[in-house]
């Protein structure tokens, strides 16, 4: 276990951090399943704007890779049209 105050400090910001991500990070798999699910071209548009605003802020914020937020966009987007 840490020894220092700043490496304990450095504990307790990582664990909210991570919480942070995990939290982030389901929601938008969630939103994603969402709007995979929709059968309405109307409602799939409407909320895709905000699911690859998601998925961008993810990437920006390192949570997940760039290539796998390109990929998801791309897909999530072709099934949008594809309704």
């Amino acid at each position: 276990m840490a020894n220092h105050k700043s490496a304990l400090k450095r504990v307790r910001s990582d664990e909210k951090k991570r919480d942070r991500n995990r939290y982030q990070h389901k929601t938008t798999r969630n939103a994603i399943r969402d709007i995979r699910k929709e059968e309405n071209k109307e409602e799939a548009s409407k909320s895709l704007s905000s699911v690859v605003s998601m998925i961008d802020k993810l990437a920006k914020n390192n949570i997940i890779h760039k290539n796998k937020a390109a990929n998801l966009k791309a897909s999530i987007t072709k099934h949008v049209n594809a309704l």
